[in-house]
């Protein structure tokens, strides 16, 4: 009786496949974090007997619980989808207000007018950082999340159907993805609670993930980690999959000496689009340029704005919806399509090139400027850690352009005289359009991140327009 709802809606949906694995591989490992692991076999009893005890009063939208591990709150995501209904996840540095302020949201939900079918059904509301400060709710379809489980295994073939170490939280959809991947494949996953450089290369040394599904700066920390140690190659890793963020370059060749056997793909995309556009990682590629779309995307653009089509948007925000930073549809030639912002252009091979986020755009001395190239460039210091270029109030030129910096530990202390702001501009001058290049340099030793670990360029920008003390200029 407990599998009766796990039936209902198992046909074309993400988890569709655990009961076939956990027949066909039944002792194969599916989940690990390093101290636990489930066979599929386990795995699937495990997430039948959690969808069977849940309360039938439970709303069709449930937030995972927070405090958990992150093998609980995958087996929680998964119940909740065997009984019927939709898995919400937060973030763990919520405040109690945001919780019920969610919560509330997630209980008045209406209910859909007539009844979808399985694969249409929302199975993950997922949670973006907004510029109000109320996390925007995305809610994903089983087919939108499907269509993007197919077209990865279609585009990267059989090495992204083994093992995937996926070392971050539940709650950054990226992470969740990978999660899903590997047990969608019947590959298995590994997670971890918190990222770890010297776990997560201990697991690929030890071959138990040939898949690796990174950020850039969790596969930095691993270069570091391996110089500093003199870890050996590790041959066993297959695939490297970076998304997240631009991912610096200049190290791909240190990644391949790392890792010598593995594919490295970077990917553009977004929580309410999936795969836009990949590309095999290349220290020559210009640093504007995020790879082809998909086989199932689509791209056009309008007003310098970039809109998607594709099986694998997003169906609507449950919060947050009215924030400046929100996706929104389109519709031209009776085709809908999506944007989330984004502005760029198609180069003459078909490629899509990133200019940057509309909001987020610098107007001076009559020209725009994007800030992504610039911090991108500044972030390529040897001296720094993290930039964030910001445009603030400038009668002569509309705004100046101010760039807020973290130093590497061993800089910091001493900053003003290892590292000056004229040696910086002459620095910036030798890529970069004198317009282009900072008129000011501020210091932050304390670095705000949003909640999916990337760096809060919306703190940032208060904190420089209101001349907060804990910004020292940088002289």
């Amino acid at each position: 009786m407990a599998a009766k709802p796990a039936k209902r809606v198992l046909d074309h949906t993400v988890i569709a496949p655990l009961p076939q694995w956990a027949q066909t591989q039944a002792q194969r490992p599916a989940l690990s974090d390093g101290l636990h692991s489930l066979s599929f076999a386990e795995l699937w009893q495990a997430v039948q007997a959690r969808s069977a005890a849940l309360p039938s009063a439970l709303p069709s939208s449930v937030l995972v619980a927070q405090n958990d591990s992150p093998l609980e709150q995958l087996l929680d995501f998964l119940a909740l989808q065997a009984s019927g209904r939709c898995a919400a996840i937060g973030h763990p540095d919520w405040t109690e207000a945001t919780h019920q302020q969610v919560r509330q949201a997630l209980a008045n939900l209406p209910s859909a007018p007539t009844p979808l079918p399985a694969a249409e059904q929302g199975f993950y509301i997922g949670f973006t950082s907004g510029s109000t400060g109320v996390p925007k709710g995305f809610r994903r379809s089983h087919r939108s999340w499907t269509e993007s489980l197919r077209v990865c295994v279609d585009t990267f073939g059989p090495a992204v159907c083994g093992p995937v170490l996926a070392p971050g939280s539940i709650a950054h959809s990226l992470f969740l993805f990978g999660m899903v991947l590997g047990l969608w494949t019947g590959g298995g996953v590994v997670v971890q609670d918190r990222f770890n450089a010297g776990r997560a290369l201990d697991t690929l040394a030890q071959g138990h993930a040939t898949c690796l599904v990174a950020v850039p700066s969790q596969l930095l920390l691993m270069l570091e980690w391996a110089q500093h140690r003199h870890i050996a190659p590790i041959a066993s890793t297959q695939l490297i999959l970076i998304s997240g963020a631009r991912w610096s370059r200049q190290h791909t060749a240190a990644v391949k000496a790392l890792f010598p056997h593995a594919r490295i793909v970077e990917f553009y995309g977004a929580s309410e689009a999936s795969f836009i556009t990949w590309q095999d990682a290349d220290a020559t590629t210009p640093f504007e340029v995020v790879g082809q779309p998909f086989s199932n995307v689509r791209l056009r653009i309008e007003n310098g704005l970039i809109y998607v089509h594709s099986p694998m948007l997003f169906s609507d925000y449950v919060l947050g919806a009215g924030d400046q930073t929100a996706a929104h549809y389109a519709t031209f030639d009776g085709v809908e399509w999506l944007t989330i912002r984004d502005m760029g252009r198609i180069d003459e091979q078909g490629r899509l090139c990133l200019a940057g986020r509309e909001h987020r755009m610098i107007v001076t001395q009559g020209k725009n400027l994007f800030p992504d190239e610039l911090e991108a460039l500044l972030g390529s210091h040897p001296a720094v850690a993290n930039a964030s270029v910001h445009g603030v109030p400038d009668a002569l030129r509309g705004q100046a352009v101010v760039a807020v910096l973290r130093l590497h530990a061993h800089n910091a202390t001493q900053a003003n005289t290892t590292l000056t702001s004229p040696a910086l501009v002459a620095w910036c001058r030798q890529w970069l359009e004198g317009w282009k290049v900072p008129r000011q340099f501020v210091l932050c030793n304390d670095w705000p991140l949003t909640a999916s670990g990337k760096t809060n360029h919306a703190r940032l920008g208060e904190l420089l327009l209101r001349q907060d003390p804990c910004l020292r200029p940088l002289l």
